[in-house]
This record gives C-alpha cells, structure tokens and sequence, in this order.
C-alpha cells in the first residue's frame, strides 16, 4: 500500500505505511539494502535525472558523461579533472540520518548487503562495513588508468592537477586516468553485479531506497528478490515501476522515514 505524507512533515513512526515497513522488518534477519540518489540529495548532492537533476538542467552534461567522449576529448577531460578539484575542495558533504540508519542496521545484525548505485562513497562515511557494501557504479575514491587498469588514490591525482597537470597520465604506462566510477559506455564489474543478484536471491526482506528502479541491470535486483518471494519495501518520493509489487511503498524524505522504519529517530 502507498501513504502520501505532506514531505514536510516529520515522519510518524505510528503512519500505517511506516507502522508496516517496521513489523516486516522486525520479522527479517538478512535485508538486503538498495539506495539511489534519492538518500544522498537530503546531503545536499544534486541527482541526475530528477526535476533539478545535473543532466536535467544541462543534457550536454550528460553526453560529457560518455566513456567514447571522455577518452576522445581532451577538453572535455581537463574539465572533468577541474570539476573534480572544485568538488575536493568544497565543503564535504556529510551523510545524513538516512546513512546513519542503515548502520544501526547493521549493527543489529540484521543487513545482509547494501547495494548502492551512489558514487559518493556516503555510506562509507557514515561508517558501513565496506565488506558489506556494493558500489555497482563505482566510487570516486580512486582513479583507474583506461588502459593499464592500475588503480591509485584520487587524492594523489588531484594534487598533480593543483601542481599545474590538467589531464594527468598514468604514471605506469602513459595513459588516460578517470575516476573509478562507471560511465555510460563502460561495463559494470561483473563481479560487483553477481555479487548484488546473489544477495537479492539470498534475502529475506529487500528494502530499495532513493531509487527510481528504472536503471538496469541494477534493477534486476528487485525482481529477483521477488521471485524468492521475498517481501519488497520501497520508499522513495516518486512512484517506481515496482510500486505495485511492494508489500509496502513509504512517501517522505528518506532522512526522516528511514529512522522511523528503523526505530532510530529521535
């Protein structure tokens, strides 16, 4: 069932849709967590696609975003690197009680695996156990050579650029570094990807979060969750293709319902 709370109200944990979400999870021991943007913009990180999204407000932005663009175009590249550098140098963006209530969760020992289509590294910050988490679109807390596939800080690279690189090679065989992060062109880690449907089949409860559901493979998490039978929670702001299929759908910012569902909020 869906509840539409006005969004700026703080989150009722006795709302029937909450009050449900709660009871199935209470019942659970190995939820399995996926989160879109939707839990990192209360942090202050724009979305992509949404009404004031990065590529809604800039659709060049998004073809910017294209591997076969990215290693063709070296202006494009020493943009990216100075977006990068302003993006270091801002204020950090902190995780918010969205983040803090997926690790109680964690802590009680009830989350299996947390599958983040984020790059922000977010729940990390937040203090996830890394060997839980999932980054299927990869994180930016690296870069990776396109053509060796070595791997190095991406704070030591942004130290070369303030030291006046624009577009700094590999130091290993000359070629062209981008942060470790999936870009459209470029495959997913098979590894990440089995280990996310391994866990969806493996759940007893699966709890999607700030996700349109609308981005594959990624997605296909969801239905294979429900082919287990197992119970599908879903909060998010906006209606998602799976909204039918959920035991329960929860409106209202993630930050607030989350510790609800959780039993964490104040």
């Amino acid at each position: 069932m869906a509840n539409d709370p006005d969004p700026t109200d703080p989150a009722d944990p006795a709302d029937p849709a909450i009050a449900e979400a709660r009871a199935l999870l209470a019942d659970a021991s190995d939820v399995v967590v996926l989160t879109g943007a939707g839990i990192s913009t209360e942090s202050g990180i724009p979305d992509f696609r949404g009404p004031a999204g990065v590529w809604t407000k800039d659709p060049a932005a998004e073809k910017r975003a294209h591997i076969d663009v990215y290693r063709s175009d070296p202006d494009v590249r020493r943009g990216a690197w100075q977006q990068r550098l302003r993006t270091a140098d801002a204020p950090a963006w902190e995780p918010n009680a969205g983040h803090h209530a997926l690790v109680e969760l964690e802590r009680r020992g009830r989350l299996h695996t947390l599958i983040t289509q984020n790059i922000d590294s977010l729940h990390h910050a937040a203090g996830s156990d890394p060997d839980r988490i999932v980054e299927v679109h990869g994180h930016g807390r690296e870069v990776v050579c396109l053509a060796c596939e070595m791997r190095a800080p991406m704070a030591r690279a942004l130290d070369r650029v303030r030291a006046g690189e624009v577009d700094p090679p590999c130091r290993a065989c000359g070629g062209i570094l981008k942060a470790a992060t999936i870009s459209f062109g470029q495959n997913l880690v098979e590894a990440d990807l089995e280990r996310a449907f391994r866990a969806a089949a493996e759940a007893d409860l699966f709890l999607a979060i700030g996700s349109t559901l609308s981005v594959y493979p990624v997605a296909e998490t969801v239905p294979i969750a429900l082919r287990s039978g197992t119970p599908l929670i879903i909060v998010n702001a906006d209606p998602t293709p799976f909204d039918a299929y959920a035991e329960v759908v929860v409106r209202g910012r993630i930050g607030e319902v989350l510790p609800a569902i959780v039993g964490t909020a104040s």
